[in-house]
């Protein structure tokens, strides 16, 4: 398996994700229905995904 930088989009997306997440952790965003963790886990998805898939 080969992995490659994923695109700054794709990077981009992920830190979005993760800060939405983090804010949901601290309370600041407490309309979004699903726990901190599992936003954390889609950031690392979508980061991970990027990586393993070439030119994305």
């Amino acid at each position: 398996m080969n992995l490659s930088a994923p695109t700054q989009i794709v990077f981009i997306i992920s830190v979005v994700i993760a800060i939405i997440g983090i804010l949901a952790a601290l309370g600041v965003l407490a309309f979004i229905p699903l726990a901190s963790v599992w936003i954390m886990l889609v950031a690392y998805i979508v980061l991970a995904a990027g990586c393993l898939m070439r030119g994305v």
